[in-house]
């Protein structure tokens, strides 16, 4: 169930109360927070670890200790990269990317749209 307006605009005081108060907690708790993946370190750690896993199997295989423990660092320093954050946007206080027309804010319009037009 959507938010009423009022709730939306409360919503919003507290979210800039909270940027005010303690800015460097809001972003790390914001809505993009989530969002700061990148893919290209995804797929990079994902190429990594296969190829890890590939020098790995060729150290056992071979019987050569060397060759096995690279494989394995070659794993976990793909995950280590793969999994690395790229630095977020800081929105001003003001600010919310809701208010750009989201993916959310979209559907909420277009259930309204459709709610209207049954009633």
């Amino acid at each position: 169930m959507p938010l009423s307006e009022h709730e939306q605009k409360m919503l919003e005081q507290l979210e800039k109360q909270l940027h005010e108060e303690d800015p460097k907690f809001a972003d790390s708790m914001g809505a993009d927070a989530l969002k700061t993946f990148s893919t290209k370190h995804i797929v990079l750690g994902v190429l990594g670890v296969i190829a890890g896993i590939l020098v790995l199997l060729i150290g056992v295989s071979i019987q050569n200790i060397f060759v096995g423990v690279l494989g394995f660092l070659l794993m976990g320093g793909s995950v280590y990269y793969g999994t690395l954050r790229r630095p977020g946007r800081r929105l001003r206080a003001g600010s919310s990317k809701r208010t750009g027309g989201g993916f959310l804010r979209k559907l909420e319009a277009q259930w309204e749209e459709r709610r209207r037009d049954e009633g």
